[in-house]
């Protein structure tokens, strides 16, 4: 069956992110993820947190601007939240959002050949090998974690486009799909990924839309007109526990492992919401 999250959105006050995190975990989500954007909240500090206040609950960070980090840096915290909370923490990476990269000074002129960089470096420390790399963005030498994870710790990375994808299934394992995916586009991903060949499995999420409440037809399609978006044909008449149930089946049909319901901006009750989706959503996913 397809694992369901929530996403905790960074616009939402961080002093709430205990109560969601903790609600996630007590009604029985399997996952709770967490954005980094520029300039709102570190993904490290606020999974950490998330993770030491739950007792079974999957973290994931959805993903984390790799360019912002030097590469040993980030395996080094990966490793210690992996050791200290086993197979509850869930590593996602990406080339970031390149308008925010050029703001804080990091922007490349190769997006997909850093990440191709990044991500095989990272993997490799993170298998607590010894790695050398002289590339284009990632230069190491010698460099080995002293305190490596004990068992493996899957990456993933965040992909849309045909090229990412085809890469995702190369130096990832894992790909974070927007909340903008339709069953049609989780198809078309998971092709893409395949190309590369590797017979090892290969974690899809996908994040999706949702809303709670008797408003919460209203506050999707002005939600889904921030982002430019059409309205998920699945609410197309209204957006109830139902009808986010039938979106949650259909991507899991499609080749979602995991789908995360992507509240809105407004969501003034994110435990609440966090409630909702395992108390009235999950029952009714098949």
């Amino acid at each position: 069956m397809v694992d369901l999250g929530v996403i905790f959105r960074p616009q939402l006050p961080l002093e709430r992110l205990r109560a969601m995190a903790r609600a996630a975990d007590e009604a029985g989500l399997a996952e709770l993820w967490l954005w980094e954007d520029c300039f709102f909240d570190g993904g490290i500090a606020t999974a950490a947190a998330a993770l030491a206040w739950t007792g079974r609950l999957r973290v994931g960070v959805g993903v984390l601007p790799l360019p912002l980090r030097a590469v040993t840096l980030t395996a080094m915290e990966a490793a210690s939240l992996h050791r200290l909370f086993p197979d509850r923490f869930i590593l996602g990476g990406g080339h970031g959002v390149q308008e925010w990269m050029g703001q804080a000074g990091v922007r490349v002129d190769s997006p997909l050949t850093l990440l191709r960089e990044y991500l095989t470096a990272l993997r490799a420390l993170l298998r607590g090998e010894t790695v050398s790399t002289t590339g284009r963005y990632v230069r190491l030498t010698d460099v080995a974690l002293e305190r490596p994870p004990a068992t493996p710790l899957p990456v993933l990375t965040a992909a849309t486009g045909p090229r990412t994808l085809r890469l995702a299934g190369e130096v990832a394992d894992g790909t974070v799909l927007t909340a903008a995916t339709r069953p049609d586009t989780v198809r078309r991903a998971r092709a893409l990924i395949g190309e590369a060949g590797r017979t090892d499995p290969h974690r899809v999420v996908v994040y999706l839309h949702a809303a709670a409440g008797p408003d919460a037809t209203a506050r999707m399609r002005a939600e889904l007109d921030r982002w430019r978006e059409p309205m998920l044909p699945e609410y197309a008449r209204e957006v109830t526990a139902s009808t986010v149930a039938e979106a949650v089946a259909n991507l899991a049909e499609a080749g979602a492992d995991s789908v995360v319901l992507q509240p809105t901006a407004d969501e003034t009750d994110p435990a609440g919401f966090a409630r909702w989706a395992a108390e009235e959503v999950r029952p009714l996913v098949s």
